[in-house]
């Protein structure tokens, strides 16, 4: 599952959240545990990156497991990642409030922390000059730019049901993001203002990202657990029957990237 997805299924987690934050059902805690465990070793896997960086960091000439190609598509990952930990954070700090209880919101959090942490590290990178030449760091930065936008729009969705502001990139323009939501809802706008951000934000990551990515089992795993999160609030939100979703969730890669490709096709087509 490429990084591009997983920014598709953040947007698809905003718009539909409140459906599993206000629907009956309590989620399958295999799912809530597999988002841990997948997410975990994502966090492994990166953390294990960025102590060859530091490793080589005085180095006159760096190893080839850190030329720009190679180190390219995982922090590339760890940026646009960002979009989906934050908002399903969010959604999971919502569905706890509302049952007063801690289902989701503490397994959410010990993983937005971690990525967090992972965050501050690449950035940490990019501006010490040593490790990456100037023109990818641009790169990067340019990335992180179109994110922190695209996070606080997609977070806006979540406004009426949490407050954001912690999860939010610039609370600020979170905020406004929202009023602009509250604004369109009001004159029956929203679906199509919903439908166009999803086309925005496909032709957004369309281009400038590697083609590979590097963890794409275990995106498709987080991706996956999160789904299965939904359980049925997802067929009462999408119109696909529960026996049909249970049953795409534990399929294939290539069949869990059509699943989703296809609830983003139910948004925008």
């Amino acid at each position: 599952m490429h990084p591009r997805e997983t920014a598709e299924l953040a947007a698809w987690v905003a718009v539909h959240s409140p459906a599993l934050v206000q629907g009956a059902g309590r989620v399958p805690q295999l799912a809530s545990e597999q988002y841990w465990s997948s997410s975990k070793c994502r966090l492994d896997r990166w953390r294990r990156l960025f102590k060859q960086f530091t490793a080589s960091s005085d180095a006159p000439v760096k190893p080839a497991t850190l030329s720009w190609p190679r180190v390219r598509p995982v922090l590339e990952e760890i940026l646009t990642s960002e979009l989906l930990t934050r908002v399903w954070t969010a959604t999971a700090a919502a569905y706890d409030a509302v049952r007063h209880d801690q289902d989701l919101e503490p397994i959410a959090r010990n993983i937005y922390s971690g990525h967090l942490d992972i965050r501050r590290r690449l950035l940490a990178l990019m501006a010490d000059g040593r490790s990456l030449p100037g023109k990818d760091v641009e790169l990067l930065d340019q990335l992180r730019r179109r994110i922190e936008r695209w996070g606080d729009m997609l977070l806006a969705h979540l406004a009426d049901q949490i407050d954001i502001e912690e999860f939010a990139f610039n609370p600020q323009r979170a905020s406004d993001f929202a009023a602009d939501l509250d604004q369109e809802s009001a004159h029956s706008e929203r679906d199509f203002t919903t439908q166009l951000m999803f086309t925005s934000l496909r032709t957004s990551f369309s281009f400038g990202l590697a083609d590979r990515t590097p963890n794409s089992d275990l995106n498709r795993k987080i991706g996956t657990a999160i789904l299965g999160c939904f359980g049925d609030e997802l067929s009462n939100s999408t119109g696909l029957s529960p026996a049909l979703w249970l049953e795409r969730i534990t399929r294939t890669a290539s069949d869990t990237e059509g699943m989703i490709e296809e609830l983003l096709r139910l948004d925008v087509g």
